[in-house]
Order: structure tokens, then C-alpha cells, then sequence
């Protein structure tokens, strides 16, 4: 296996995001680009392919009359044709204003209008129709491009209509526009989902993702021959790293269906070797997988897998004391795991929201590494990094090449690199993504080890402080909470309160067959209320607990009727909890706790 300062792939050497979908066309010609299903079934297109569709949109944009400069917004599920629009829109010195398909026509309404935005790329018809509600007052907002030709309206343009009117028009006219595009030029306007206010328009330019594009490389985070599963929102700049480095370096995306009750039997259809996710779905993978496996023998199975890993990535033969432990542990979980996973996965990586240190050393001893990395919209999506070689579990990794860190007297983490974004659009606020001396506050705290290695110690304003003085972070309870079979999710509360409290969601799927086998009737409205439902949580809180000082420990708790959920405002489209939202929203049943 590669280390990470032998890295094997060469980049297409853009100068450019706008010039990366033909540079790559150029290096990679036959190589496969995308993977996608079409009815049923997994067709693949190559990067000269993909390119061509690039340049007809690209070509078809400028036809619309879209200059450079201008804001274009797409607003679609994560499919090839997003990727294509994205990379057309930079290629014409445009630039992408990303808006997340779960968003309400006011939210919509928001980006569209903040952005000053003079066309959008809508999906289907439930898109449209969320532009249509409010475009009277979007007067910028000129053209309206449906990508399902089925959704569109009479005043809308199809995407083959686009690519149709590009055809018309020479390719020099794009070529021409993308080798006018500079470091200083803005790529996209990421809009920070954000657990407090409205959005904030991250300006990111070419530069700073060309110089994200260049770290990545030099780790060797992706890899000859990669496939990568891509079911996260492009509107998220998680996924949009992940598109741009597989373009960048010759690799395979396959997007997934587009029904989240897929992604795992997806997952081994595709038999991906590089699985880029949110916390959730390891979570939840994790508790099917350890649910009903007796605690003891799974502590042991797991520590012979942690210490016989590194020798197996070393390619080292294991020492005895190991082997009889580890085969057996692999017949009866690790390859079960691995399997659930498509079999060939070389690393997963999480990111935008913490997870628990227990979770990950379990994937790893399975053969599945879940590593950590860092960073935010504000980055670039990136700052720091962990490689299978190069990880320490509890940490987020080290600082990417050309990306400094550095721990301000109150914990704040500062980063300084060319990833670091140019300010918010229209928004002079400057509480939190004030760059300071070319420092980027981030509003997160952490420490650094000696060897580089940070550790996530919680927010600057998700600081819990009691009303007896004492500091509190409650990612850390919150998570050791949610590895429960039994808790989908878990806020803690407690500022300037006598002790914390807690609401808690129940994990529907596991719930409801322990109900039926306990006498419980009546759905879950009845499941929440009933005590032996309320003796089972408090099981749970009682072991989380433990882990913890008394003045810690949640001392009460209560059942929520329903899950927390972006429909319901208490979830980002990357499944953070927003607590202002929980907070107001459930504040009398918070109040009741301490009456």
C-alpha cells in the first residue's frame, strides 16, 4: 500500500477549477468518470464523454447569455448532471451558488436572492415549483433550467435544449472564457447551512480550491483505481471535494440511486474502495451490526483487531499470539462488516459532525477504516487529514501541507493556509469566520498534540456553563448517548441551569420490535410514554453516565414523539442538530424538566 508521500496519481495540472472538466477530458480521455443507474442497472461514461456534455452546458450558458462573474444556482439531488452544470458553470467564469434540494421555497428564496443569482438549475418539477413560488421576488433571477425534461414548464429551458443550443456554438468560446479565470476569481458561493441566522454566502475562489485540489494529492487521500460512493448532498463542500479530486485525479465517482433506503445495498452493488459519509449512517451501520452481539466477546474481537491492523497494513505477517484470535474474529464479524460495505473498501472518511472515538476503532479492527478530517466551508472544506498510515483515533488528523494551526488562548482553533475563503457575501459579521493576520477564527476549540494531531473539544457557542460555573461540552455525552441501539438522537441542555438535561429521539426501527415483544401497543405516541420505555432509557443514561463527574451527568431526560428531522428545522441538510431551534422549540418541555 502507498504511503502518503508516495502518491502515484498526477493531476490534470488545472490552472483552474474552470479549466479542470477539459484538462481532465485531456489526461484521463478513456479512464471512467461516472458511474450512474439507469434503469437498474450501472452505466458507466468516460472523462472525454463527461467532458463533451460539459462544454455543450457550458457553451448552451454562454448561448443564454450568462456572463462572466454572474451568479448561476443549481438546485438538484446529488446526480452526474449536478457535476456537469457545476463544472460548465465554472468553465464560463460563472459562478455556482449551490442550493440544497431538502431546502423550503423561502430558503430557496434566500440563496437565490442573497446571491443576486441570474439563472438557476433546477432538477424536476418539485423544484421548479419551489422557484416558480417565489420568483416575483427574485428580479435578478432571468433563466430557468430543468434537468428532467418531464418537469419543465413552458417558460423553463431543458438541460438537453442547453446542451441542443450548445452544439450551435464553438468550443473556443468556453476554452477562451475558462483561461481568463484567475486565483482571485470566485468558483462558488457555498451557502453554511448553519445552526444559527440565515445562511452565510462562503466566497471560495479558484484559488483556494485549486490549492485544496493540490493537498489532497500530496497525502494520497485518493488513490489509483478509487471508486468512490457519493450519496452526500453537492451542495455540501464535503461532496464537492470529493467530485473535484476524483476529476482532478483521474477517478471514479458512482452517485447513488437517489433513494437513501439504497445506499447500503448500493454500496454492494458498487463495491466502492473510497466511502465519504456523515456520522449517521456509521452510527447506524455500527449499531445493526453490534446490537445483538454478546458486549464481552465484541470488546474482544475488537482489541484483536486493533493490534493486528497495523501489521496488516504494514504487510507484515501477524506475530502468533494474534493469528488463531484474528481469523476467528474475521470468520464471524470482520468480514460480515467489510461485506456490508461492498467488501472492497479501502477508507472511509466522516466529516461534518463528531463521532464517537469507540465507533471508529471498531470499523478499523473490522478492516474498515473510518477516519476523521477537519474542516469547514470556510476552508475550503479542509484543513486537516488522517490516512490509514497516518491516524491517531480521537484526533481529527493533521494539518494538510500549506494549511498551519494554531490554538488561541482560550482554545479557539485559528487555521491559515490558501484554503482559507474570502469573507462572506454581503455579510460584514464578523463573530465567527473573522480573519484575523490572515488566521481564521473557526469558532471551534481543540488541542494540539506533539506530534500535530488535533483534537475537537467542542464550540465556542455550544459551551454548556451551569449555573455553579462549570464548562460542559455536550458532543461528547450526546455521542456516547446515540451509540445506543435504542437513541436516534440526543441534545443536552443546561446553560446557566443547575445541572444538564437531556431530549432524547428514539431510533423507530429498533424500537418498535422491542415494543411488540414488551406488550406495548399503540405506535410510538404510546411507546414513548410507557415506563418500561422510560426504564430502558434510563439504562442507557445511567452507563453513559458513568463516564463522567457527577456535576457532568445528565440528571434528567425526556422522550421526544417524534424524531428530529430537516423537515422540522431542527436538523441541517448534513444531519447537525441546530440547538437554538431544539431549544425554543421544546423550551416549556426543557422548563418542566427543572420545575
Amino acid at each position: 500500500m502507498a504511503t502518503s508521500a508516495e502518491s502515484s496519481l498526477v493531476s490534470t495540472e488545472s490552472k483552474s477549477i474552470a479549466d479542470l472538466a477539459a484538462k481532465a477530458a485531456e489526461r484521463f480521455g478513456e479512464k471512467v468518470a461516472v458511474r450512474r443507474k439507469v434503469d437498474g442497472e450501472w452505466r458507466d461514461l468516460t472523462y472525454a464523454e463527461a467532458w463533451e456534455i460539459v462544454s455543450e452546458i457550458g457553451r448552451g450558458l454562454i448561448g443564454l447569455g450568462i456572463q462572466s462573474g454572474q451568479r448561476v444556482g443549481i438546485l438538484c439531488n446529488t446526480r452526474p448532471e449536478w457535476t456537469y452544470c457545476d463544472l460548465a458553470i465554472a468553465a464560463t467564469g460563472a459562478v455556482v451558488v449551490p442550493i440544497y434540494p431538502t431546502n423550503s421555497p423561502a430558503e430557496c428564496e434566500w440563496v437565490l436572492g442573497n446571491s443576486e443569482s441570474v439563472a438557476v438549475v433546477c432538477e424536476d418539477a418539485d423544484q421548479l415549483a419551489k422557484v416558480r413560488e417565489v420568483q416575483e421576488r427574485l428580479p435578478e433571477l432571468e433563466h430557468v433550467i430543468v434537468v428532467d425534461a418531464d418537469g419543465a414548464d413552458e417558460d423553463s429551458v431543458t438541460l438537453d435544449a442547453l446542451r441542443e443550443r450548445g452544439r450551435g456554438r464553438e468550443e473556443r468560446e468556453l476554452t477562451e472564457r475558462a483561461a481568463a479565470i484567475g486565483d482571485e476569481d470566485p468558483f462558488t458561493f457555498i451557502y453554511t447551512s448553519g445552526t444559527t441566522g440565515p445562511p452565510k454566502g462562503c466566497i471560495l475562489t479558484h484559488g483556494n480550491y485549486r490549492g485544496v485540489l493540490d493537498m489532497i494529492q500530496h497525502v494520497n487521500v485518493i488513490q489509483e483505481g478509487d471508486t468512490a460512493y457519493l450519496f452526500l448532498p453537492l451542495a455540501h463542500a464535503f461532496a464537492l471535494l470529493i467530485q473535484l479530486g476524483s476529476y482532478d485525479l483521474g477517478t471514479t465517482i458512482a452517485y447513488f440511486g437517489g433513494d437513501p433506503k439504497q445506499i447500503i445495498p448500493e454500496l454492494a452493488e458498487v463495491k466502492p474502495t473510497y466511502f465519504p459519509s456523515v456520522p449517521r449512517i456509521f452510527e447506524k451501520l455500527y449499531t445493526l451490526v453490534t446490537s445483538h452481539a454478546d458486549p464481552d466477546e465484541l470488546a474482544q474481537a475488537v482489541e484483536v483487531g486493533r493490534r493486528a491492523r497495523p501489521h496488516l497494513v504494514a504487510g507484515e505477517e501477524l506475530p502468533k499470539e494474534l493469528r488463531e484470535g484474528f481469523e476467528q474474529a474475521d470468520e464471524q464479524l470482520f468480514s460480515k462488516v467489510r461485506a456490508a460495505f461492498g467488501g472492497e473498501v479501502r477508507q472511509c472518511v466522516t466529516g461534518a459532525a463528531p463521532i464517537a472515538k469507540e465507533i471508529l476503532e471498531f470499523f478499523y479492527a473490522c478492516g474498515v477504516p473510518v477516519l476523521e478530517g477537519y474542516g469547514m466551508t470556510e476552508t475550503s472544506t479542509v484543513a486537516t487529514y488522517s490516512t490509514v498510515e497516518e491516524h491517531r483515533f480521537g484526533t481529527v488528523g493533521k494539518a494538510l501541507p500549506g494549511c498551519e494551526i494554531r490554538i488561541a488562548e482560550d482554545g479557539e482553533i485559528l487555521l491559515k493556509g490558501p484554503n482559507i475563503f474570502q469573507g462572506y457575501y454581503k455579510d460584514a459579521e464578523k463573530s465567527f469566520g473573522a480573519i484575523e493576520d490572515g488566521w481564521l477564527h473557526t469558532g471551534d476549540l481543540g488541542s494540539l498534540d506533539g506530534d500535530g494531531y488535533l483534537s475537537i473539544t467542542g464550540r465556542k457557542k455550544d459551551i454548556i456553563i451551569t449555573a455553579g460555573g462549570k464548562n460542559l461540552t455536550p458532543a461528547n455525552l450526546e455521542n456516547g448517548l446515540k451509540q445506543s441501539r435504542w437513541i436516534s438522537q440526543a441534545v443536552m441542555h443546561g446553560d446557566r441551569r443547575p445541572f444538564p438535561v437531556a431530549l432524547l429521539t428514539l431510533d423507530e426501527e429498533e424500537i418498535v420490535p422491542w415494543a411488540k415483544e414488551q406488550g406495548i401497543e399503540g405506535g410510538m405516541e404510546a411507546i414513548v410514554k410507557d415506563p418500561k420505555t422510560t426504564a430502558l432509557i434510563q439504562e442507557v443514561l445511567d452507563d453513559a453516565n458513568a463516564n463522567y463527574a457527577q456535576v457532568e451527568q445528565i440528571k434528567k431526560f425526556c422522550i421526544l414523539g417524534e424524531d428530529l428531522s430537516q423537515e422540522g428545522g431542527e436538523l441541517t441538510p448534513t444531519l447537525k442538530v441546530k440547538r437554538n431551534v431544539v431549544n425554543e422549540k421544546y423550551a416549556d418541555l426543557l422548563e418542566s424538566l427543572y420545575s
